[in-house]
Order: C-alpha cells, then sequence, then structure tokens
C-alpha cells in the first residue's frame, strides 16, 4: 500500500451501527454521564446526492454524535431499509463498530488513491458544506473507513 494516502493520522470518528437509537443514544449519554444528544436524520436524496455501489439511492441513516475528546466523535448510525452500507453491514454483520472516520482534503485525488491500492468506494454523498466516502478496506484494514471533506 502507498504510504500516507490520507494526509493526516488524526482519527477524527468511530462510527456504530445500531438497531435503536434512542436506546443506544441513551445507553452512551449514561456511559459517558451527558445529557442525550439531538437524534438528526441525513439529508433527503436532493441534496445527499447519495450513491451506493455506483447506483444512486434515496438511503437516509438516523444519527447522534457524542464529542468525547477535543477531536473525535462517537456517531450512532440507525439506518433505513434503502440500499447502502449502512442497511447492508448492519443486516450482514449485526450492531457495532462500522467505520473510522478522517477529515481529508481532495476527496477525489485520495478516493483514486485508495482505489488503485485495490480498496473500492462503496458509498458517497454530500451534506451542506462538505462530502463523504466509504472505503471497502476490510480485507486489508479489517473496517470500512469514512473519509469526510468539508467545504472551506
Amino acid at each position: 500500500m502507498e504510504k500516507n494516502i490520507l494526509g493526516t493520522d488524526l482519527v477524527t470518528q468511530i462510527g456504530i451501527l445500531v438497531n435503536d437509537i434512542e436506546q443506544a443514544a441513551q445507553d452512551y449519554a449514561d456511559l459517558l454521564g451527558v445529557e442525550k444528544p439531538e437524534i438528526v436524520i441525513t439529508a433527503t436524496e436532493d441534496i445527499a446526492k447519495t450513491v451506493y455501489k455506483g447506483n444512486p439511492t434515496p438511503a437516509r441513516t438516523k444519527q447522534a454524535f457524542f464529542h468525547v475528546g477535543p477531536n473525535i466523535d462517537i456517531e450512532l448510525l440507525e439506518p433505513d431499509h434503502e440500499p447502502s452500507t449502512w442497511r447492508h453491514d448492519l443486516d450482514t454483520y449485526g450492531e457495532g463498530i462500522h467505520h473510522i472516520a478522517f477529515n481529508i482534503k481532495g476527496m477525489r485525488k485520495v478516493v483514486e488513491v485508495f482505489e488503485r491500492n485495490g480498496m473500492k468506494e462503496i458509498q458517497k454523498g454530500e451534506w451542506v458544506g462538505g462530502r463523504y466516502s466509504y472505503i471497502d478496506a476490510k480485507e486489508t484494514l479489517k473496517l470500512t473507513l469514512e473519509l469526510l471533506e468539508n467545504d472551506d
């Protein structure tokens, strides 16, 4: 594998798939001794422009974020039943860690380097102010990587 593909070594997020985000968020809030965060849902198809395995999908997921350090969040995810990496992995592997995420610059270039190294983009999408890409790194790194890029 090429070295320093990401341009960073700072993990910014750990994503965890759950079946019941209300209960999971309360459990994490209790564990951490904090208030249960607001549960939000990802943007609609017209904004998110989600693509899973090369095909557009209306997939959305409920999310709850816990800020557990100066630079890291725990993200809980409860996906809908539309095709997505979230739904696939929850159905296939059950609840648990889905990804670790890194903030990067130059999304297309970084994705191309991963693909050149045998790790394919399995899902991508946008939010107001940025974009994400999930990279299937299960064979090499034993998990899914999420690349996050914020607009300047």
